[in-house]
């Protein structure tokens, strides 16, 4: 599925992006959709049913999207949708909760998970590079995800600053 299959959602929709610690195999994807399908089938946010949807992107990325024109999730209703994540991630020994990874394809095309210090130090070393594709997995509507903001070069997003960092210390 490609992240941009929210038909029908508009723009303004909040998105919540997960990325996997490692590429999950098929039976433990279909175990995460699985339960994530049966959360949104009964998402409510003080009673009221959220017009939710999710897609797997790349093996590694879970985008839950929720129609704010029909209902705003609360923060029970948020918290409730990590709880699922949590339990999946004792099922799969794979995290999913966090925002202290960094996100990129490598020169070959393959996506890493890095520490912020370890994506400094690849910075500093010339591993990761300006022009390097990262994921911002901190955009929050889906218009961002379709204008391309989730997908790009370093430094058109947040992550330029771990370049300039790199150029003060060296």
């Amino acid at each position: 599925m490609k992240p941009l299959d929210f038909d029908g959602f508009p723009d303004e929709s909040r998105i919540w992006i997960f990325g996997a610690q490692r590429r999950l195999d098929e039976e433990e994807a279909a175990s995460l959709l699985a339960a994530v399908d049966g959360f949104l089938a009964s998402w409510k946010a003080h009673g009221v049913p959220l017009r939710a949807a999710r897609t797997w992107c790349y093996d590694r990325f879970l985008i839950v999207c929720a129609d704010t024109g029909v209902a705003l999730p609360s923060g029970c209703s948020i918290d409730a949708l990590t709880g699922v994540l949590r339990e999946m991630e004792a099922r799969t020994d794979a995290r999913f909760l966090g925002n202290e990874a960094v996100w990129y394809r490598d020169p070959e095309g393959r996506i890493r998970r890095a520490t912020r210090p370890e994506f400094r130090s690849l910075a500093r070393t010339g591993e990761v590079a300006p022009a390097s594709v990262v994921f911002d997995n901190s955009i929050t509507s889906l218009g961002q995800l379709r204008a391309g903001a989730w997908e790009g070069p370093a430094i058109d997003r947040w992550h330029a600053a771990f370049f300039e960092r790199a150029r003060a210390d060296g």
